[in-house]
C-alpha cells in the first residue's frame, strides 16, 4: 500500500474494523475515523463524528478533507451507497465498500461461485423501500447489499470502487456473533442442533485475515467485486468437531429438519465463493482448515 497515506475508515469500531485499523497504522498510514460513537478512538487516529446517514452531517464533518481512499464498513443499503457516492466523489480516489457473500444467498451451485454470478450492473435499485426501517433492512440484508453494489457500479470511472464480498468470518476472542458458543452449549447437554435435511457447505474467512484482505485491497488499483473468503469449504460438521474438542465428552447430534428454522452456519443452498480473482489479483488466501482449530479456541476462551 506504499501509495496511500490518507485513509478514511468509516464505522471502524468493531471486530473486523478495529483490526483494520491496527493493520493500517502499522503500515504507517495516516488514519481517520468517522462515526457517531462516543467511544475514543485509537491512540494515533483521529475520529470524525458524524451520521453517515445525514448527507450535512457527513459533509460538515469532512469539510474539505480529502483521502486516498475510504473504507465503508457500514454501508448497508443502496440509500447509503448513493449518499457516500455524492459525498466522497472528489474526495478519494478509491472506495473500498466492504460487501457480502449473502448476495449471493439466491445462487445453489455445486461448484463455487465466481463474481461474475452477481453482476452489479444488472441489479435493479429501489431506492423507494424502506431501507430506515430496522426489521426489513435485517430480513433483506443480503439485497441491500446487492443494491448498494449497483449504485456504486453505476458512478462509473468517475468514482473508483471495490466492493469486497466478505466470506462468513470466524475467529477472534471478540466474536460478538454467539454463533460458535451456540454450538458450544448444545454440544454441552446433548441438545441435538438443527439443520436444513440437505445441509451446504459454506466459505468462511478468519477475522484477521479479513482485515488483512482490506488493507491490502484498500492499496490496490483493481476496481468491481471481488470474493474474499479462505480457500475449501466447511461443513456445519466440521464446525462443530473443531467446538467439540473443547467440551469434556461432547458430541454433536444434528436433527435435520425440512421447514423451519435452523442452526447458525449451516444452509439450504450452496453459494460458497470462487476466491480465484482475488489470487490473479495478488493474493493469496490461506485454507480455512488450517485456522478454523485456531479461530474455534479463540471465540471459546481456549485460546490466545
Amino acid at each position: 500500500m506504499e501509495k496511500v497515506r490518507e485513509v478514511l475508515v468509516i464505522g471502524g469500531n468493531r471486530y473486523v474494523g478495529k483490526r483494520l485499523i491496527t493493520r493500517l497504522l502499522a503500515e504507517g498510514h495516516r488514519v481517520t475515523v468517522l462515526n457517531r460513537g462516543s467511544s475514543p478512538p485509537p491512540a494515533g487516529v483521529e475520529r470524525l463524528r458524524a451520521d453517515r446517514d445525514d448527507e450535512r452531517s457527513l459533509t460538515a464533518a469532512l469539510g474539505s478533507r480529502a483521502f486516498d481512499v475510504v473504507v465503508d464498513q457500514v454501508c448497508y443499503t443502496p440509500r447509503q451507497a448513493e449518499l457516500a457516492r455524492r459525498v466522497f466523489s472528489g474526495r478519494t480516489r478509491r472506495y473500498v465498500m466492504t460487501s457480502t457473500v449473502e448476495v449471493y444467498e439466491y445462487e445453489d451451485s455445486a461448484t463455487l461461485v465466481p463474481e461474475e454470478a452477481v453482476d452489479p450492473s444488472t441489479v435493479t435499485v429501489g431506492l423507494e423501500l424502506p431501507w430506515d426501517d430496522p426489521l426489513f433492512l435485517e430480513a433483506n440484508y443480503g439485497e441491500g447489499k446487492r443494491q448498494a453494489e449497483a449504485v456504486l457500479a453505476a458512478g462509473g470511472p468517475a468514482f473508483p470502487y471495490t466492493a469486497v464480498r466478505v466470506a462468513h468470518v470466524l475467529g477472534g476472542h471478540d466474536d460478538f456473533t454467539g454463533r460458535l458458543a451456540h454450538y458450544a452449549e448444545r454440544i454441552r447437554t446433548g441438545e441435538p442442533i438443527a439443520v436444513p435435511a440437505r445441509n451446504q457447505p459454506a466459505t468462511y474467512v478468519h477475522v484477521e485475515e479479513i482485515a488483512r484482505f482490506l488493507a491490502w485491497a484498500a492499496g490496490e488499483d483493481f476496481t468491481g467485486p471481488v470474493n474474499a473468503a479462505s480457500s475449501g469449504t466447511l461443513t456445519t460438521e466440521d464446525l462443530c468437531e473443531a467446538v467439540a474438542a473443547h467440551v469434556p465428552g461432547g458430541r454433536a447430534v444434528f436433527r435435520p429438519v425440512e421447514v423451519g428454522e435452523v442452526s447458525p452456519f449451516s444452509f439450504r443452498r450452496s453459494y460458497g465463493m470462487d476466491n480465484a480473482r482475488a489470487a490473479r489479483l495478488g493474493y493469496a488466501f490461506t485454507d480455512a482448515r488450517q485456522w478454523l482449530p485456531r479461530a474455534v479456541a479463540e471465540t471459546l476462551g481456549k485460546g490466545d
